[in-house]
């Protein structure tokens, strides 16, 4: 891919750039500038001003409701709303199942579930994660049984994420006991509202944010037809969904917005008569930082020309999944570092006790411990690594 920052690429930076700034409600861009928290409804918002523009999602394909941008222009886009600050689209919905629908889903999926995941109109989240199967995630116990033309769910999922929030859930659920465990699950779709038996129960991050969801199922159920690909055949569609969350929660851009944030942190951090961010040892923190940035970003850009070429995210995917969290880590630690004594404080502190600058990072710096995690943790990460990429003998 030619990274070169052409006159037509340079425009359209400037173009989106323009664009962001005047669409974005006053309210959000003030949360923007402080790196705030943006709840369920700013989210949401700001999805719907997207749509109205036909800039939310870009990376589908046209006939779908995409842009038909090339790579080099949807890569400037993201990196323009990371910029600004913009609140982060839920990636379940536009991100992971549509997606998924538009390689593997029917017709009739695609043109019942397509259109409302584009516009808003309908909110998804994902059931994969189980109290026992979390990183071994074949290991999944809900059970869907087939009666007629209906599969019936018994079970919990739990980390469903904006559960409490959405309309559909998009599950893994165990068919079948007689072969390997990855050849007995099933990939199914649930109407979270309309479904009888289904409860989802919310409760607190780390981070103080309403963020995850346990759901229960109890004789749930669930119309065959909102079956993706066939029995048996969820673990193909499972692995093909978590290529796609695990190049999203690289996130090159937003550790690189966090680490403007550290340094002016930093610039307004009195150490005697100078700044922190004079300091050479914490400046020697913040380069070593934007050195391993700077290289996850190739890897980064080598999976987008991959991508341009139609190939599916594959297992080098956990590379960027497993170095930008790591990285995103420790760029949050090194926030709490230059905050000093106010790394004490809380996003609920009053404004004389903490700037608003300052308020939400204790919190994302405690959400993100789960960062190495989520997304299949990055211990299976080094796995998927050493086996598909290095192919080491034993891995």
């Amino acid at each position: 891919m030619d990274m070169s920052v052409t006159p037509e690429l340079a425009a359209f930076r400037e173009e989106v750039r323009a664009w962001i700034e005047k669409a974005m409600p006053e309210d959000i861009a003030e949360k923007a500038r402080n790196n705030a928290y943006f709840p369920h409804e700013d989210v949401m918002r700001w999805h719907r001003i997207l749509f109205e523009k036909g800039w939310v999602a870009p990376h589908w394909p046209k006939e779908y409701g995409g842009t038909g941008w090339d790579i080099g222009r949807r890569a400037i886009f993201s990196e323009e709303l990371v910029r600004a600050g913009a609140p982060a689209l839920s990636p379940f919905g536009i991100g992971m199942v549509g997606p998924l629908l538009i390689e593997y889903g029917t017709e009739e999926q695609k043109q019942r579930f397509l259109p409302k995941i584009l516009s808003g109109e309908e909110v998804w989240c994902q059931g994969y994660s189980e109290p026992n199967a979390g990183s071994d995630l074949a290991s999944l116990k809900l059970r869907a049984v087939r009666d007629g033309d209906h599969y019936v769910l018994n079970g919990q999922k739990t980390w469903t994420t904006d559960a409490q929030y959405a309309d559909w859930i998009f599950l893994l659920a165990r068919t079948d006991d007689s072969g390997r465990k990855q050849e007995g699950i099933t990939f199914l779709l649930a109407d979270l509202r309309n479904t009888p038996g289904i409860t989802v129960k919310p409760f607190l991050t780390t981070g103080g944010t309403d963020a995850f969801s346990e759901t229960w199922f109890a004789n749930a159920r669930v119309p065959v037809s909102n079956r993706v690909g066939p029995e048996g055949g969820g673990w193909a569609m499972a692995k093909a969904l978590l290529g796609h969350e695990r190049t999203l929660i690289g996130g090159v851009a937003e550790s690189a917005k966090w680490l403007r944030h550290v340094k002016f942190v930093a610039q307004r951090t009195a150490v005697g008569d100078r700044t922190l961010l004079d300091d050479e040892d914490f400046r020697r923190r913040i380069a070593r930082l934007e050195m391993r940035l700077r290289a996850l970003e190739m890897a980064q850009n080598r999976t987008l020309a991959a991508a341009q070429l139609g190939r599916a995210p594959g297992p080098e995917s956990s590379i960027l999944k497993l170095v930008g969290t790591e990285i995103y880590q420790e760029i949050t630690e090194l926030c709490m570092d230059a905050m000093g004594h106010d790394a004490l404080g809380w996003f609920d502190s009053p404004p004389e006790a903490l700037p608003p600058w300052e308020q939400w990072i204790a919190s994302q710096f405690n959400y993100l411990r789960a960062a190495t995690i989520y997304g299949g943790s990055n211990e299976i990460q080094r796995n998927i690594i050493a086996k598909h990429i290095l192919r080491l003998p034993g891995a």
